[in-house]
């Protein structure tokens, strides 16, 4: 039961997060809100990034930020982004679809070099470093698109785009 929880949350909050993604156009990927923010084209990255994380959860005993490189050259295009996003997804669902359990409740450890910044079992490291992370992020993106008058798609419910449909 644990599992198909942890498997339906996932499931449905990547669904929700490309359903934001597939708004993204392609003539604003460089512009951002304000000096301290990403683009929109990095935002987006990063939430790809956020899902390779996720696959690493399974993958890999602990995650390094450390010998994580900072940052990557942003998307610039919508079609990249989804593709990059859908083939990750495909990814983590198979290692959703192969864990059991135990897998879930093993262990899963968040450093920054020497600094231990999460221990915690998978099933919560994917809640809290993949999904929470992911899901604030998305928010910042419902904004982007907000400030640049593109509809925002209803994510837990229709949005002020939506409202009567």
């Amino acid at each position: 039961m644990v599992k198909q929880l942890i498997v339906g949350d996932a499931m449905h909050e990547l669904a929700t997060t490309r359903r934001i993604l597939e708004r993204l156009p392609d003539e604003h990927m460089t512009w951002k809100p304000h000096v301290k923010s990403m683009t929109l084209g990095g935002l987006a990255t990063h939430l790809i990034n956020l899902l390779n994380w996720q696959v690493a959860i399974f993958l890999y005993p602990e995650f390094d930020l450390a010998t994580v490189p900072h940052r990557r050259e942003a998307l610039e295009r919508r079609e990249d982004v989804l593709e990059e996003f859908d083939t990750n997804v495909v990814k983590l669902e198979k290692l959703l679809a192969e864990c059991d359990e135990e897998t879930l409740g093993e262990e899963w450890i968040l450093r920054n070099g020497d600094h231990i910044i999460l221990r915690q079992p998978r099933a919560i490291a994917l809640r809290t470093f993949g999904l929470s992370h992911m899901v604030h992020h998305r928010a910042q993106l419902g904004v982007y698109l907000r400030l640049l008058d593109i509809p925002v798609p209803g994510l837990y419910g229709p949005s002020a785009d939506e409202e009567g449909k």
